[in-house]
């Protein structure tokens, strides 16, 4: 299964728009370790801020070493928090072997809770994510990735919400770079991984007309 490029379009071009222009603007992340310690949280938060010219709040909720199954179970929790915006990562950890989460449950899982956060009180916008790569004896564990993060692309698009993929952005890395960078083979360095993600979020939650879609 493969997320070509047009219907990554597609999905975009479906996503809700969340908060107006100069309105405050509410985020909870959500997911795994690459996003409980990412560090690119903050480097969103000013480039949003800056562009919409606006108060934007980030709120962590994502825990290491979770996956999919452990996000169900928090997803009253990620609605308490009342977001415009709720940022979805779980496909590193869902295709980890030693996890013993199917493809099929992993898809079961994501579908559950985009759906429940879709219906949620003020109806956030929803953006599922594929991050960055693993390797090493990490990335081992995990051969299926591709198919984990291509599979959450397709439920995204199949419920109507947006799909960032962080995954082209990363790959203009070289080899060096990226062993620099992420080199445990699975955490981006904090530094890298906002100046490789943020214009992806930038493009996905302010426009390609954003002007502040950079690392500060």
């Amino acid at each position: 299964m493969k997320f070509t490029a047009a219907l990554l379009l597609m999905v975009l071009m479906m996503a809700p728009a969340a908060a107006q222009q100069g309105e405050a603007l509410k985020i909870v992340t959500f997911g795994t370790s690459l996003t409980a310690r990412g560090g690119w949280q903050e480097p969103l938060r000013r480039a949003l801020s800056a562009c919409r010219d606006a108060e934007v709040t980030i709120v962590n909720l994502a825990k290491s070493g979770m996956a999919s199954d452990w996000g169900v179970t928090q997803i009253d929790k990620v609605l308490a928090e009342k977001p415009d915006v709720v940022l979805v990562e779980f496909a590193v950890n869902d295709s980890a072997l030693d996890r013993f989460l199917s493809l099929a449950a992993s898809g079961t899982n994501i579908e559950e809770i985009v759906t429940r956060l879709k219906a949620g009180d003020g109806k956030p916008a929803i953006y599922v994510m594929a991050m960055s790569p693993v390797s090493g004896l990490r990335g081992l564990i995990r051969p299926y990735l591709a198919q984990y993060e291509d599979l959450h692309a397709e439920i995204a698009q199949k419920l109507g919400v947006s799909f960032i993929d962080h995954r082209p952005a990363w790959a203009k890395l070289s080899a060096d770079e990226i062993a620099t960078a992420i080199a445990d083979g699975i955490h981006p360095d904090p530094a890298t991984a906002g100046r490789v993600m943020l214009p992806g979020l930038m493009k996905a939650l302010a426009g390609a007309d954003c002007q502040a879609a950079r690392t500060e």
